[in-house]
């Protein structure tokens, strides 16, 4: 299933709250992005459906491997353009709001590219 934008942020989000609450419920996701219970209602179902995460008897998500894996990948790439944009001047705000939009576009092999090119020491394959 491909993911949109939007599902791809979600995951993130679940991911992110994972790592700092432990257990997440919707409600949880809905707080942390601003949006209604019911967007994260819909966008959960669609989730579970896609393969990406499972809800148990108490309501709480959890991320499948292939859900891990993507919301990781959404993530580093997140974090790395965050950090790259804020050490280039730009505001943290507009780095962090900037990151979010070009995380879900590039390509990998873009990604992985500009990635080894920001590590002095590492020569890129041409």
């Amino acid at each position: 299933m491909k993911l949109h934008a939007s599902g791809e942020d979600y995951l993130e989000t679940i991911l992110v709250l994972q790592k700092k609450l432990g257990m997440v419920r919707s409600v949880d996701v809905a707080r942390y992005m601003g949006v209604s219970k019911p967007s994260v209602c819909v966008a959960v179902n669609t989730l579970k459906d896609g393969g990406f995460l499972t809800m148990d008897e108490d309501h709480f998500l959890h991320l499948t491997n292939e859900g891990r894996a993507t919301a990781e990948k959404i993530y580093e790439r997140h974090c790395f353009f965050t950090e790259q944009l804020i050490a280039a001047g730009v505001d943290p705000k507009t780095a962090e709001n900037d990151a979010c939009r070009m995380e879900h576009v590039i390509s990998t092999e873009s990604f992985e590219k500009i990635k080894a090119a920001a590590k002095p020491d590492t020569k890129i394959e041409k």
